[in-house]
């Protein structure tokens, strides 16, 4: 009843109405080009390609384009490309001086390395544009470099940065985050299939199949209850102000609390992570094979070293993307500027320490 209730308050506020019918139109326009084909493809390999997108890391990649990788749409490199650039970027932004100072020049620094950004996806659509080509599609391909193959790609980095801009409109007049909502809309695009491809497998067991498929649903909503819990969770810092009297107005005295996310990462190092490991899949397409050994494991998300680096590199980057979310020497100094400060502790170097 209660969920009921807030339905019918989001549509009583208008700006709220708006927002909401904006993003599912934007979202629409994403769905309708997943199924967009690439002109000139064999229908029939069209076919083989998504038998063979339905298991394994392709089967991955095909989830995350909400299975637009599968259909060889306009959209199929979706917007991992964008999300590898960011990872490049936000590397040199630690590693160079030049994108360190861009990072502190405020809105004209973010509008720049927005810019670097773009142009590095570029780059990367126009080598995974042919390695899309040559090795997903393979034997779908129509005609040779210059007359498809560069069309093709033409048209594919295109389509990708088309999805990047809805994102970005959905960010700006939609709701939420316009590039992680895409990403989710990819997943759960591909969610009915998977569902209906494990209930259907359960059935065929003999002696509690049904049973064992309810336990999975059970255990799935509470891994989304228990990870909402975690994303929401938060260290309330407390912060006391100075009281200082201007004219016949009192103000500071009182406390306040700065909320320091348990997870103040959130879902970006998972992104970046997956991003890299789909770089084996890269480089096996551009000689069109699927490799062997070590490479081979890497392209296989059910095994042991796939999933122990993916593991390390989900560490490795929510160490450095917290890092780069939560500047304690900063939030000491503002706290310092603004007569704050933490009770019980010295302002400056041992404020930003605690915090």
């Amino acid at each position: 009843m209660r969920f009921v209730k807030t339905i019918e308050n989001i549509w009583k506020i208008e700006d709220l109405r708006n927002r909401l019918i904006t993003t599912l139109f934007f979202i629409a326009i994403y769905r309708f080009g997943s199924f967009v084909v690439l002109p000139g493809v064999d229908p029939v390999q069209l076919q083989l390609l998504q038998s063979n997108a339905s298991s394994g890391l392709l089967g991955l990649l095909d989830m995350f384009s909400g299975g637009a990788f599968a259909n060889a749409s306009i959209f199929a490199l979706g917007i991992m490309p964008y999300i590898s650039a960011s990872i490049v970027m936000q590397l040199l932004g630690v590693a160079l001086p030049y994108f360190q100072k861009l990072q502190r020049e405020g809105e004209s620094g973010r509008t720049k390395m927005n810019q670097y950004t773009r142009y590095l996806t570029v780059a990367i659509l126009l080598v995974q544009g042919p390695a899309y080509i040559y090795g997903a599609l393979g034997n779908a391909v129509p005609g040779g470099f210059w007359d498809w193959v560069l069309p093709t790609t033409i048209i594919l980095a295109s389509g990708s940065m088309f999805v990047l801009w809805l994102g970005e409109r959905i960010t700006d007049k939609g709701i939420g985050n316009g590039i992680s909502f895409i990403i989710l809309i990819g997943i759960i695009a591909r969610l009915p299939v998977a569902l209906i491809g494990e209930f259907v497998s359960r059935l065929k067991d003999s002696g509690g199949g049904l049973i064992v498929f309810m336990l999975e649903i059970v255990f799935l909503l509470f891994i989304i209850a228990a990870a909402i819990m975690l994303v929401q969770g938060a260290r309330k810092v407390p912060v006391q102000y100075a009281k200082r009297v201007v004219g016949n107005r009192q103000y500071g005295g009182v406390r306040q609390y700065i909320p320091l996310k348990v997870n103040a990462a959130n879902v970006m190092p998972i992104i970046f992570a997956q991003a890299i490991m789909f770089i084996p899949i890269t480089l096996a397409n551009f000689t069109a094979r699927e490799g062997g050994g070590f490479l081979s494991a890497l392209m296989d998300h059910t095994s042991f070293w796939y999933n122990f680096i993916f593991a390390l590199m989900i560490i490795a980057f929510t160490y450095f993307y917290t890092a780069i979310t939560i500047n304690p020497t900063q939030m000491a100094e503002d706290l310092k500027r603004n007569n704050g400060f933490i009770p019980g502790i010295k302002p400056g170097k041992r404020t930003a320490e605690y915090i």
